[in-house]
């Protein structure tokens, strides 16, 4: 017996998950899709099978720029930050929380308020977590 791809396995699990996780007109479903470089989120009513909004990272204006910078010569170790928020960084997981902030902005131009969160076989962590939180705190309840 052979062992399932990482691919093979997550559709195993999204199909698992997709059993019991339904979006319907008055709670759609919240889908999210993570590839290596980019992550998207779709609001899907699966009565209609339609798609009612997107949002990916391509559509972020203004990327948060990095903390990551090397210092200049001779800047004084006061002068350095000293603690920076992860969600403002310029990394994969930033740009998440700011794509779950967008689709909760454009649901609620929608009316859109409840959704069902489908985290389509991905661990609830890292970039799909920060989606979610982003989502949370733009205002969808979930």
């Amino acid at each position: 017996m052979t062992k399932a791809t990482r691919k093979q396995a997550r559709a195993i699990r999204h199909k698992r998950i997709r059993a019991r996780i339904y979006g319907r007109p008055n709670v759609p479903r919240l889908c999210v899709f993570r590839s290596l470089k980019h992550i998207y989120a779709q609001i899907i009513d699966d009565e209609n099978n339609a798609v009612l909004l997107a949002a990916s990272d391509f559509e972020i204006k203004e990327k948060p720029k990095s903390a990551k910078q090397p210092l200049k010569q001779g800047v004084k170790a006061e002068k350095r930050p000293k603690k920076v928020d992860s969600k403002a960084l310029a990394s994969k997981t930033g740009v998440s929380f700011q794509v779950g902030k967008l689709i909760a902005k454009k649901a609620a131009a929608k009316k859109i308020t409840k959704v069902v969160f489908d985290r389509a076989g991905y661990k609830y962590h890292g970039r799909v977590k920060a989606l979610a939180q982003g989502a949370r705190e733009g205002g969808l309840i979930f």
